[in-house]
């Protein structure tokens, strides 16, 4: 009794719900060097952690006995990798893909002399579905807020064990497996994690550029994908990803921009989930969720710590005016406490006057900047 009262009065005091596009949601994926801060933190470090950590993806069953202190978690699960060594595929090897020699295929991460660490689960097969689920059900049932879901793959990613694309046979057809019936199963898994969790918060790690040439998001599909998800994780965000251009093309900073408004109008948020950036990393980062935050999204990276948390993360701009704006190579967004200005990739050093009296984070007056490629600018009105 003691326990859930507990939980209820840090659940209280640490909403569950975003809302306020002005402000930062920081979402950190918990890899094993936050560990230090995570073992066994005095009452202050508990109470900095929910503060400052709006979610952390953590792993069980490490972090189990933490979230009597830390409600908000959100436990990682991949959707359809099976270890290597565990007793899973021993026991039902009929869980695993496997080509048409009968060969199991593999996640295409890691692999090294002809062997990857983690089968491609079959996510067509009804009987790994519901160990999925059960598995899931039952960690959630340690006091998780939700699960992070790793390789939501809606690009069709299956491999030998060197990485090379492999076609597995479709259990369900009994056929070679299309990319389009790939789609479908992953579609259908999620769907069914959704139906089987209804109140419990799903983030999709997923690729934002997966589908057809020419469609991608559109793809039925994929919609079904981001339909049962909350959130959608996007690896790189936009200062790790150097792949990203300028312009208006398929692989522009302007098309990652334009998912994320398609994701909004279906009613889901975003996370911008960097890797290690540098500050001037960290303010490009920043300044693209300002562009894009509806109160629903977040941002992220995998070594921001108590140790080295950067106080622009502690700004909060208000209400946005409107919409962000693109100009020449510049975004442009304004809230009533402040405004944010942002570089696409490749452009040239521009000049912006600004509509008003600003100051940059360390409080020193601004009237013009000047832009440059893959840089964020984050203002705040003068007092």
């Amino acid at each position: 009794m003691t326990r859930n009262v507990s939980l209820a009065l840090l659940i209280a005091a640490f909403p569950a719900v975003a809302g306020d596009p002005g402000h930062v949601y920081f979402q950190r994926l918990a890899e094993p060097s936050l560990d230090r801060f995570t073992n066994s933190p005095d009452s202050a470090g508990k109470t900095w952690l929910r503060d400052h950590f709006f979610r952390m993806a953590v792993f069980s069953p490490y972090f189990d006995p933490r979230t009597k202190w830390y409600p908000q978690a959100l436990f990682y699960r991949n959707l359809y990798g099976v270890p290597t060594d565990s007793r899973v595929y021993a026991q039902h090897p009929d869980w695993v893909l496997h080509d048409s020699g009968r060969r199991p295929l593999y996640i295409p991460w890691g692999c090294k002399n002809g062997v990857c660490p983690q089968y491609a689960g079959d996510i067509a097969n009804p009987a790994f579905r519901e160990w999925w689920i059960g598995e899931a059900r039952a960690t959630l049932a340690r006091g998780y807020f939700g699960i992070w879901i790793d390789d939501v793959n809606m690009e069709f990613r299956v491999s030998d064990g060197n990485s090379v694309q492999a076609t597995p046979i479709d259990t369900f057809s009994g056929r070679p497996m299309s990319a389009e019936a790939w789609r479908g199963h992953v579609a259908d898994f999620v769907e069914q994690i959704r139906s089987a969790f209804p109140k419990v918060e799903i983030v999709h790690n997923s690729l934002w550029f997966a589908g057809p040439d020419g469609v991608r998001d559109k793809d039925p599909a994929i919609r079904r994908q981001i339909a049962a998800a909350d959130n959608l994780n996007i690896e790189r965000g936009i200062a790790s990803d150097q792949g990203l251009k300028g312009g208006n093309d398929i692989w522009s900073l302007n098309a990652l921009f334009a998912y994320i408004d398609r994701v909004h109008e279906a009613g889901r948020g975003v996370t911008l989930e960097e890797y290690s950036p540098d500050r001037a990393g960290l303010a490009y980062s920043l300044a693209g969720y300002f562009l894009i935050s509806s109160g629903n999204d977040r941002i992220g990276d995998a070594t921001t710590n108590p140790a080295n948390w950067w106080n622009g993360f502690d700004i909060d701009l208000g209400t946005p005016s409107g919409p962000r704006s693109y100009h020449a190579g510049v975004f442009q967004r304004a809230f009533t406490g402040g405004m944010v200005l942002l570089g696409e990739p490749g452009l040239s050093p521009r000049k912006v006057s600004l509509p008003g009296a600003f100051v940059n984070p360390d409080g020193q007056p601004v009237t013009t900047v000047e832009v440059h490629a893959r840089e964020g600018v984050i203002l705040r009105k003068a007092r």
